[in-house]
C-alpha cells in the first residue's frame, strides 16, 4: 500500500486473505452498490474509510474475516467502520488518537493491531530455507512510476489507464505468481493468484471482474432481503446470483432468505449489462505468453494493458492487440513473487 500511494499520491488499502489480496484500491468515488452493505453514506465517506470499502467490495466473499492493510494513520472513521465487518487484524503506519480504544473492543481483544515504520528498508537480499535448502535472491526494488509505462507499441495510453495500470503493478508485486489484475477507476476488480497457467489466471480474474460488473445490475441491487438475514449473507447471495450458477438448493435457500422471487439473469440479460463494463486495465506479472490471455481479458472489458513483454510470442500478442483495440504497454519488468 505504500507502493501504491508512492505511484499515485492517493491513500491506498488492501484486503488480504492469506498471502494474497482480495482487492486494493486508492481513495476514490464510493458507489451505492459498495456502501449500502455496510450502512455508509457514500457521499460523505472520508478518503481512507472509502479506500478500504473499495478494496472489500472488489471480492467481498473472499474478504469476510480479511486482513485490512492501508497506507496512512487509521482514524476513527476506518476503526468505526473495522469495529463493524468480520476482519482479523490490520497494519498501517500509525493510529489516530482514540482509535486503538475502538479497535482493542473488537473480537474480545482478538483483533491483531500491528504498526509498519514507514521508514522501514528491507534488505537487500531475501532468503527462504526449504527442506535444508537455502534459496537466496535479490530483492525487487525498482520503483513504480510513470517512465515504466513509456514503451507503448500499440495505442495510446490515458492518463487514468496509466494510474490503474501502476495500482496493478503495485498489486501484483504482493501477489502470490503467477498473477494477473483487472484494474478501473483505482480499484481492482479481479485478481487472479497462485495458478499454474498464466491463462487460468486471466479468465479466473475475468470472472470476478465480471461479477463485480453484475451485482451491480438492478436485479442484484434490488434483492428483498426478510429482516435477520446477516449482511454477509446478503452480500453472499448478491454474489452468487450475480456468478449465474446457482444449485437448486441454492436457489431454495434465497427463495427463503428474501420476500419476493429473485429472478435469474439470462444470458441475454447477463451479456446485455456485461457489454458494459469497459475501460478496464489489465496487468500481469510476466510476459504473456500467447494472444489467449489478450482475446480473454478483452472479453472483461480490457482496453489497456501491461507486461513485461520478451516472450517469443510477444509480437503475436502485440498482433492481437492491435486487432482488438487494446493499447499495450510493455515494462521490462517481472514481478514475480513466489
Amino acid at each position: 500500500m505504500r507502493e501504491a500511494e508512492r505511484a499515485s499520491g492517493r491513500p491506498a488499502a488492501a484486503s488480504f486473505e492469506h498471502v494474497s489480496p482480495a482487492g486494493a484500491a486508492l481513495a476514490g468515488p464510493v458507489d451505492e452498490a459498495t456502501a449500502r452493505p455496510y450502512g455508509v453514506d457514500p457521499a460523505r465517506v472520508g478518503a481512507l474509510a472509502g479506500a478500504y470499502l473499495r478494496a472489500r467490495d472488489a471480492d467481498p466473499k473472499s474478504s469476510y474475516g480479511d486482513f485490512a492493510a492501508v497506507s496512512r494513520e487509521v482514524d476513527l472513521e476506518l476503526a468505526d467502520l473495522l469495529a463493524g465487518v468480520v476482519s482479523d487484524g490490520i497494519v498501517a503506519p500509525g493510529y489516530a488518537p482514540g482509535v486503538l480504544e475502538v479497535l482493542a473492543r473488537k473480537k474480545n481483544g482478538g483483533f491483531l493491531v500491528m504498526e509498519a515504520d514507514p521508514g522501514f528498508a528491507p534488505p537487500d537480499e531475501e532468503a527462504r530455507e526449504v527442506f535444508g535448502m537455502r534459496l537466496v535472491q535479490d530483492r525487487d526494488r525498482s520503483p513504480l512510476t510513470p517512465e515504466l509505462l513509456t514503451d507503448v507499441p500499440v495505442g495510446a495510453l490515458s492518463d487514468a489507464a496509466r494510474a490503474d495500470l501502476l495500482l496493478g503493478l503495485a498489486v501484483l508485486r504482493h501477489t502470490q505468481s503467477n498473477s494477473v489484475c483487472y484494474v478501473r477507476d483505482g480499484r481492482t476488480l479481479g485478481i487472479g493468484a497462485g495458478q499454474q497457467s498464466r491463462v487460468d489466471c486471466t479468465r479466473l480474474a475475468g470472472a470476478k471482474a465480471d461479477t463485480w460488473w453484475l451485482r451491480r445490475h438492478p436485479l442484484v441491487q434490488g434483492l428483498a432481503f426478510r429482516p435477520g438475514v446477516r449482511r454477509q449473507d446478503r452480500i453472499n447471495w448478491q454474489v452468487r446470483l450475480a456468478e449465474g450458477d446457482l444449485t437448486a438448493d441454492e436457489r431454495a435457500r434465497l427463495r427463503s432468505a428474501v420476500t419476493t422471487d429473485p429472478g435469474d439473469l439470462g444470458p441475454d440479460a447477463r451479456a446485455a449489462w456485461l457489454a458494459g463494463l469497459t475501460g478496464v486495465s489489465f496487468a500481469s506479472d510476466g510476459a504473456l505468453p500467447f494472444r489467449d490471455n489478450v482475446d480473454h481479458a478483452h472479453r472483461h472489458g480490457v482496453t489497456a494493458i501491461a507486461e513485461p513483454g520478451g516472450s517469443i510470442r510477444s509480437a503475436e500478442v502485440e498482433d492481437a492487440c492491435r486487432e482488438l483495440g487494446v493499447t499495450l504497454a510493455r515494462t521490462g519488468l517481472r514481478l514475480f513473487h513466489h
